[in-house]
């Protein structure tokens, strides 16, 4: 006796080879077998697409998506903290504020000391309320560290790899982070 793979009755099958106990449950059953395989087909074919699209993918690209995942890690980061530059908690959106900007000074754009938690009013309607945001940047990291943002820092290029493995990083310090809190 047997045990049919769709309703679940025994059975005593014709041959060895035989799965099903009727030919209703062998119509189930070829169905079944055909969603099973239509599905593993469409995931294969999405595979395909993503790597595809990963391929073709620009530098620009790539740092968009490092930049994205380091300022997501900032935002979580400094959660529980006030807006560097004003001091408010009850700003609708906050951003990754950097101390120096990304245009003046690209070779800190990846720095952490560099980057805080800012309101969206402060990041981009008083362009950084760079003043506040200095007085506030000593008080959190020190005298010693912000002369070291202000100071010369070696240009850095970096290269696709690097950044797919800024924005691994930067996601797994933030899904850690977020395992912390919950």
């Amino acid at each position: 006796m047997k045990k049919c793979r769709v309703c679940k009755t025994k059975f005593e099958p014709f041959n060895s080879l035989q799965q099903v106990c009727s030919t209703a449950c062998a119509l189930q059953k070829a169905q079944k077998d055909f969603q099973k395989d239509a599905e593993r087909k469409a995931k294969e074919q999405r595979k395909w697409i993503r790597e595809q699209k990963a391929k073709v993918k620009s530098r620009g690209e790539h740092l968009k998506e490092a930049q994205q995942a380091f300022n997501a890690y900032i935002r979580e980061r400094d959660r529980h903290r006030p807006c560097i530059s004003c001091g408010t908690y009850t700003a609708g959106q906050y951003h990754a504020g950097h101390y120096r900007t990304t245009k003046a000074a690209p070779e800190l754009r990846f720095e952490e000391l560099n980057c805080h938690k800012q309101c969206a009013q402060c990041n981009n309607f008083d362009s950084g309320n760079i003043v506040e945001y200095r007085i506030s940047l000593i008080q959190r990291i020190g005298q010693e560290a912000v002369d070291w943002l202000e100071g010369p820092h070696e240009a850095k290029h970096y290269a696709t790899d690097e950044l797919k493995e800024i924005k691994r990083k930067y996601r797994a310090m933030k899904r850690e982070l977020e395992r912390a809190a919950a």
